[in-house]
């Protein structure tokens, strides 16, 4: 069992209401917007938005073994609050990022009375070497840039 760190946290105030913002996690071509597009331009996802779901997402959908989550799968869900879900890192941390234990994405949805809702993803399982900070750091930068697309998709700012 590795040593854990710490978890990084990222957040966003989507101006839709608390089923949309679910949908923006779990809708193929929804999350294909924000997460994959602006980052490649064949990728897709392939989301069975159950538990026990698969939570895949292609960047480079030729090599489906490379660069993407093939084989994650939905670990809680609860329609309009939260999804979570595993994680693989990118090829050039998938020695150690994608074997078993897999690093955890969970996304908690804070409606704010209607039209508007807060959304919180906190990444986990995190190694504790010098690997695993360059993991870390590149996920810091990566959830970052991703929810600001979010945020300009739906806020449309």
């Amino acid at each position: 069992m590795r040593e854990l760190t710490e978890i990084l946290h990222h957040s966003a105030h989507l101006r839709c209401d608390a089923h949309k913002a679910f949908e923006m996690f779990t809708k193929n071509e929804l999350i294909e917007s924000w997460l994959i597009k602006p980052y490649s331009e064949g990728g897709h996802a392939e989301i069975q938005p159950n538990l026990g779901g698969s939570y895949e997402l292609f960047w480079d959908p030729e090599h489906r073994n490379r660069d993407s989550t093939l084989g994650c799968r939905i670990t809680a869900i609860v329609p309009d609050r939260l999804l979570a879900f595993d994680w693989k890192g990118p090829q050039q941390y998938e020695k150690f990022m994608n074997l078993d234990p897999l690093t955890h994405v969970v996304v908690s949805i804070f409606p704010d009375g209607g039209t508007s809702t807060e959304v919180h993803l906190v990444h986990s399982g995190w190694g504790n070497s010098t690997d695993w900070n360059a993991a870390r750091d590149y996920f810091k930068k990566a959830w970052a840039s991703a929810f600001q697309n979010l945020e300009h998709i739906v806020n449309g700012n």
